[in-house]
């Protein structure tokens, strides 16, 4: 081989793609390996959050577990500049699309306000220890800078959470117990700087027994903040000047705090309680409206009951309000993951178009019944059928007590009446008595939905008439004389409507020569007048015909002295027109 044919090949092979690609992908920010690094950051923002300062005002923690400070202190540094590098391979949306190109999310990354504080949360202020000893972790306060990590998992994960009123409360709960613990922190390194036992505010002198150990002086401590944020009082007076600004800082700390916490805890109750409303009736109206028309206590005590089996078996009556945010390709894939299963178990949907099934169960209307409630009664109008989700109803006599059949989950009736069959002996007219034995679940599918779905789907609408048409003959219940009479007469209406039809284009085509004609013949008219308007404009007007006849009548005289004239010598007539020829029009 040639050496040009071996840089031929060489340029056209395509690179080889690096090891450093593969092995560090771009993050999809909304997925799930994003979401557990997040989780995986609380652990050191809160480790820096928590003990620092603790180790800050406790010498004797500090001194005590030096070894294992410095472990984890450089265990989260790492945590830390890791996380610098997730987010420099974190992609990010543009124009709704996922950005992969590691330059441009670089680029974006590094001209962020999270950039500056993620490299000012890693500057390496431990080399003072070198100077100052390693007993001064006040050097590591800039840590705290990488505490926005913390609320962005918090917010990830109350999002993600299915108990999301739950996690606000312990989200709470944490805020509470961090902000407690440094104010405990500061009381107690105020305490050894204002000298301990001095007096009764401030921590009393280890010197006497059990307040040497270090359990004792942090239990102390969080005991006396507690007190003090919680404005519960039995506090001892202040003495000096410094104990009187941190009892008016921390008095201002608890206000602002019992407020955040009763407007977190109000919304957590709102929230509980739209949900409460979103997913079942309202039934304090009800009851008023009962008790206002005077109900009487049986009906009423039926409809309690149903409300209550509703809020106690978590039963939902209003699906599609709930979904209705979704967009509609979304509601539908939930509603088929939910419903699918129980609508294709009819027989006239089975073998249907999948989208056809999608669409019907956006339609479908769930209701619960009560023990002894009637469904549907013999010769009611038939508007909807019913799918048995749950529970138990009796096919019963017009006694309501003679039981002919026990329908169960899964079954379904009414299917034929929503379904204009020709030849149908029962019309759209129930032929039984359906009573819920117990609390039974049914999904309801009305006529009008499934005309309105069946008149996208032509064809499926053929079938689902001819899988009918089987059902009833299986029954006795078709009328093949009507069906063939219905048909003629549906096709001689056609005719007839075609025939209507035909005439009517015929008079829409006359109807729209009729127009051009007369649109032609408007033009016409209006070319002619104003042609006349054009030629009437060099006719003479009235005033210029006064003033013509005036000069004739003057001149009457004067034509009769030139009458004189012509007979004294002047020309005669013949020969004055031969002399002026222009004239002889005169």
């Amino acid at each position: 081989m040639s050496q040009d044919s071996k840089v031929k090949t060489t340029e056209s092979s395509p690179p080889a793609p690096s090891k450093a690609r593969k092995s560090i992908p771009v993050l999809d920010p909304s997925g799930d390996y994003y979401y557990w690094w997040l989780n995986t950051m609380v652990f050191p923002v809160m480790y820096n959050l928590i003990i620092v300062v603790c180790r800050a005002c406790f010498p004797d923690l500090q001194h005590g577990y030096l070894v294992a400070w410095l472990v984890l202190d450089y265990t989260s540094d790492l945590l830390y500049l890791l996380d610098i590098v997730v987010r420099f391979h974190t992609g990010y949306l543009e124009q709704g699309i996922l950005v992969v190109d590691k330059g441009r999310i670089s680029q974006r990354y590094v001209r962020t306000w999270s950039f500056l504080l993620d490299v000012a949360s890693l500057v390496p202020t431990d080399v003072a220890y070198v100077r100052l000893g390693p007993h001064t972790p006040t050097l590591r306060l800039n840590r705290f800078l990488r505490a926005p990590r913390l609320f962005e998992a918090f917010d990830r994960t109350e999002t993600r959470t299915a108990y999301p009123n739950a996690f606000r409360i312990a989200k709470l709960m944490l805020y509470i117990f961090v902000v407690i613990h440094w104010n405990s922190c500061l009381y107690f390194a105020l305490s050894r700087y204002l000298g301990f036992g001095r007096d009764v505010w401030v921590y009393p002198d280890p010197a006497q027994p059990g307040f040497e150990r270090l359990r004792r002086q942090y239990l102390y401590s969080f005991y006396f903040s507690t007190l003090i944020l919680t404005t519960v009082g039995d506090t001892p007076m202040p003495a000096q000047e410094e104990e009187y600004l941190f009892m008016v800082g921390d008095f201002l700390l608890a206000v602002m705090g019992f407020a955040t916490i009763m407007g977190s805890m109000s919304s957590v109750i709102y929230n509980m309680n739209t949900a409460d409303a979103a997913f079942y009736p309202d039934h304090a109206l009800v009851k008023k409206y009962m008790k206002l028309h005077r109900i009487n206590r049986r009906l009423e005590r039926r409809v309690i009951d149903w409300y209550q089996h509703l809020h106690i078996n978590k039963k939902m009556t209003n699906e599609l309000a709930i979904l209705q945010h979704l967009p509609e390709r979304l509601r539908a894939e939930v509603a088929v993951s939910v419903h699918l299963s129980t609508l294709s178990r009819v027989q006239i949907f089975q073998n249907c178009e999948a989208s056809l099934l999608e669409e019907l169960v956006l339609k479908l209307q769930p209701q619960t019944y009560s023990p002894g409630e009637y469904v549907c009664r013999k010769g009611d109008i038939g508007r909807e059928m019913y799918i048995i989700r749950e529970g138990q109803l009796a096919v019963v006599a017009d006694d309501g007590i003679t039981q002919y059949a026990v329908l169960g989950a899964g079954l379904y009736f009414g299917e034929i009446s929503i379904i204009n069959i020709k030849g149908n002996m029962s019309g759209n007219r129930r032929t039984a008595n359906i009573k819920s034995l117990g609390y039974s679940d049914l999904f309801c599918l009305s006529k009008e939905d499934l005309r309105e779905v069946l008149s996208e789907y032509p064809q499926a609408q053929t079938v689902m008439e001819e899988k009918g048409r089987e059902i009833l003959l299986k029954m006795n219940k078709l009328d093949v004389n009507a069906e063939a009479a219905e048909i003629a007469l549906q096709q001689a209406t056609e005719s007839r409507l075609r025939g209507l039809d035909q005439q009517l284009d015929d008079l829409q085509t006359k109807f729209a020569r009729l127009l051009a004609e007369l649109e032609s013949s408007a033009l016409k008219i209006a070319y002619r007048v104003e042609r006349l308007e054009w030629q009437t404009r060099e006719w003479p007007m009235p005033e210029d015909l006064a003033e013509a006849d005036d000069e004739e009548e003057a001149g009457e005289g004067t034509s009769k002295d030139g009458e004189g004239r012509v007979g004294q010598g002047g020309p005669s007539g013949p020969e004055w027109l031969h002399r002026h020829p222009q004239d002889s029009h005169l």
